[in-house]
């Protein structure tokens, strides 16, 4: 300290120091540079402290990967029930602390035709179950104009439903892709596990997870591939609602469903 400045108390230092931290100053150098070539046999900050008679720092573990960890636990579940179980357990996606409920699937587990929708609404997130609230109630009716039902007593006439994400977004805001991508793992698990004979992707975010496309209007329609079964993509109900002359293009895509149930042995 200069010799023209005048003692400082413990406050003010550590007042000036928590400052200069905020301004980002987070790392301390010398006066003079330091060739690191030459030192030798450098003493390791908490060694360092210990001697010092300090209390040695606390050492924090980088955080784990999500996506990783996600990989993990789904690949150890070997039933529907094992996978939603290790899936409600998953810590690492904030989306958890903010929803009322882990919603995961509902319907027929053995039917022909999987749903994937997009994340949980206000409704879905009160009653723990997907496509619960007025895009659901369309959703049923558009699905059971072609025979298939949720509640349908055979898996011929069934139909399987969840969405990629299990907890609801705050707002009802458009999921990430940071959290697409660490829920990816445990919808593939689903997927394999369900074993449907074909995948219906009902919006955005569901061909954004499966497909890494995103433009709905453009790719409705048009069969491709997802998780190795033949997938339609399709305008989300909720669009429907809002866009009524789109519901044509919606029945014309729910007639290609029930031809590709028709033709498959």
């Amino acid at each position: 300290m200069s010799p023209d400045l005048p003692p400082m108390d413990t406050a003010t230092a550590l007042a000036l120091l928590a400052w200069q931290v905020e301004m980002g100053a987070d790392e301390p150098i010398l006066d003079a540079p330091v060739d690191r070539y030459e030192a030798v046999a450098p003493v390791a900050p908490a060694a360092a402290a210990v001697a010092a008679g300090d209390p040695a720092p606390v050492v924090v573990a980088p955080a784990a990967d999500p996506v990783v960890a996600a990989e993990g636990l789904a690949a150890r579940a070997d039933t529907l029930a094992a996978l939603a179980d290790l899936q409600a357990g998953f810590e690492q996606c904030d989306l958890k602390k903010g929803a009322r409920n882990f919603v995961f699937a509902d319907g027929r587990a053995d039917a022909r035709v999987m749903v994937i929708g997009e994340a949980p609404g206000r409704d879905e997130d009160l009653e723990g179950r997907p496509f619960v609230g007025r895009a659901g109630q369309l959703l049923d009716r558009m699905f059971a104009a072609i025979g298939l039902s949720r509640t349908a007593d055979t898996a011929e006439k069934g139909l399987y439903i969840t969405n990629v994400l299990p907890w609801r977004p705050p707002g009802n805001r458009d999921p990430d892709p940071a959290e697409i991508a660490m829920m990816l793992p445990f919808l593939a698990r689903h997927v394999e596990l369900a074993a449907p004979d074909l995948v219906v992707l009902m919006g955005n975010t569901p061909c954004a997870a499966a497909l890494g496309q995103r433009g709905i209007l453009r790719m409705r329609g048009r069969w491709v591939e997802a998780f190795g079964r033949p997938a339609l993509p399709m305008t989300h109900p909720a669009y429907l609602l809002r866009n009524p002359a789109a519901k044509r293009e919606a029945w014309a895509d729910l007639l290609s469903i029930r031809r590709r149930l028709e033709a498959a042995p």
